[in-house]
């Protein structure tokens, strides 16, 4: 792996909603966070988080989302208190200079403006962080491949709710996709993508 340069950090998701306590707790969300949080302290400035924000009501969203929300009726906005959707508070002191990209869906990339802020910038390069593994993270990867660049998947940086979802992603990126997906630790990221 060479020199990182052109790059932004996108953190998936790490919300309250997500976190102990959380409708959609993802247990080890604890175990990766100071991990995460030394990428965004370091590369503050080079940070977008990413929220994913339901709909007020299910009949909001189209097609099977409308049935998935019928069954999350409690994580709908209707029902959720302002607080649950926002970054943990150990994310949240970053921004700014880290920037917030709200999104409907499981991609990063679906309906937000993310891919013309990156192109904006000049961005050639996605270091992913975040939860979960096996679905917003997965699914964001993989536009990101689709649209062109390059994604580094920092792997001690990942929660899911799901050990074997984790893990068979995480088989697929090294045995699949290893000329548009690199995994690195935090450690080694540190060492290619030098502080601006």
């Amino acid at each position: 792996m060479h020199e990182i340069t052109r790059a932004v950090h996108l953190c998936t998701d790490m919300q309250n909603i997500f976190a102990p306590g959380g409708i959609w707790e993802t247990p080890w969300m604890t175990k990766v966070l100071p991990t995460i949080e030394a990428v965004a302290a370091r590369y503050a400035e080079r940070t977008i988080f990413t929220r994913f924000i339901p709909p007020l009501h299910p009949e909001d969203r189209p097609g099977r989302w409308r049935h998935y929300f019928k069954r999350w009726e409690q994580a709908t906005r209707q029902n959720l208190h302002g607080s649950e959707l926002e970054l943990v508070p150990a994310l949240a002191r970053y921004v700014p200079p880290a920037r917030v990209v709200d999104k409907p869906a499981y991609s990063a990339f679906t309906r937000s403006g993310l891919y013309d802020l990156l192109v904006g910038k000049g961005v050639d390069t996605v270091v992913l962080t975040g939860a979960e593994t096996d679905i917003c993270v997965l699914s964001t990867a993989l536009s990101a491949v689709d649209l062109g660049f390059l994604v580094v998947i920092v792997e001690d940086a990942l929660c899911s709710s799901s050990d074997e979802g984790h893990d068979a992603l995480m088989t697929m990126y090294r045995m699949r996709m290893h000329e548009q997906i690199d995994l690195l630790k935090a450690s080694e990221l540190f060492e290619l993508w030098p502080r601006e």
